[in-house]
């Protein structure tokens, strides 16, 4: 199979950026395999995505970005060109539940995710055996903040790792590590947020009468749980759901929603527009 390459941009929204884009494509025999884009009026941003592969003579990734290099600075182009076969890297934080991170694990041994997992972290050592059962390394992070964040910085740097995913990682980032890792952490939580913080919200969404069990996916900001937003949904349920129902639904949902975000930002369908995110699904 030819190789591929994906050119995501965004930048000042103005005429002639897609006649640029696919004028510089065709001129170097790239065939468009996917196009998407999207234009915020209100905010006055152009987003692309484009994969394209070589049709006729072949064509190598740096030699791309130095040709690309004058058009994007011609049009001041916030932009990065990657090869498709080339998955990110991801290093993923977990406490003590398992449900996400097993369900990452299953669908990147399938070769069902779009991405490459390098390892785990943990402040409890209860999910090493499930980790290590599937041949990736686990670290178990020291007492302490400081030396938790430390930790994971040294992990996720000397992994080379893209992408932190905190697969129910139940400990809040300080605003350093997340300032550091702006726009490459992602979280998932339940959707009772903000009604029901805390401890045991599923309990005291019981007793509320909760019809509604969601959760959302979003990067970490310093606004705890309130970052842009990835991925959402929900599951209908009435008076008959037990606690237990709930939890059991609210696990599978977190799955799932934390899996689509961790593909979609694996494909490079995943922008940053302020507090909001474009996904090219």
């Amino acid at each position: 199979m030819p190789p591929s390459w994906i050119l995501t941009l965004d930048c000042e929204d103005r005429p002639g950026i897609v006649a640029a884009v696919s004028g510089f494509l065709a001129e170097r025999g790239g065939f468009i395999l996917d196009s998407q884009q999207y234009a915020d009026l209100d905010a006055g941003r152009f987003f692309m995505r484009v994969e394209f592969k070589a049709v006729d003579a072949p064509l190598e990734t740096e030699a791309l970005r130095d040709a690309f290099a004058p058009v994007a600075e011609n049009l001041a182009l916030n932009w990065e060109l990657s090869d498709a076969g080339e998955r990110p890297r991801v290093l993923i934080a977990v406490s003590q539940g398992s449900h996400c991170l097993n369900d990452l694990l299953h669908r990147w041994q399938t070769r069902s995710l779009g991405v490459e997992i390098v390892g785990v972290v943990s402040n409890h050592d209860t999910l090493r055996a499930l980790t290590e059962w599937h041949g990736l390394p686990f670290t178990l992070l020291p007492a302490g903040k400081q030396a938790q964040e430390a930790a994971i910085i040294d992990r996720y740097e000397g992994l080379n790792a893209e992408y932190l995913i905190l697969a129910r990682y139940m400990q809040i980032l300080s605003p350093a590590l997340v300032e550091r890792l702006a726009g490459r952490c992602i979280n998932i939580h339940h959707s009772f947020l903000p009604s029901f913080k805390g401890a045991r919200p599923y309990h005291r969404a019981h007793e509320r009468g909760v019809k509604l069990i969601g959760a959302t996916a979003h990067f970490v900001t310093s606004e705890l749980d309130e970052g842009p937003i990835i991925e959402q949904a929900v599951e209908r349920i009435d008076h008959r759901a037990s606690v237990d129902d709930m939890i059991r639904i609210g696990r599978d949902i977190e799955a799932q929603v934390l899996a689509r975000a961790v593909q979609w930002a694996g494909a490079r369908r995943v922008f940053l527009n302020g507090i909001r995110t474009i996904v090219f699904r």
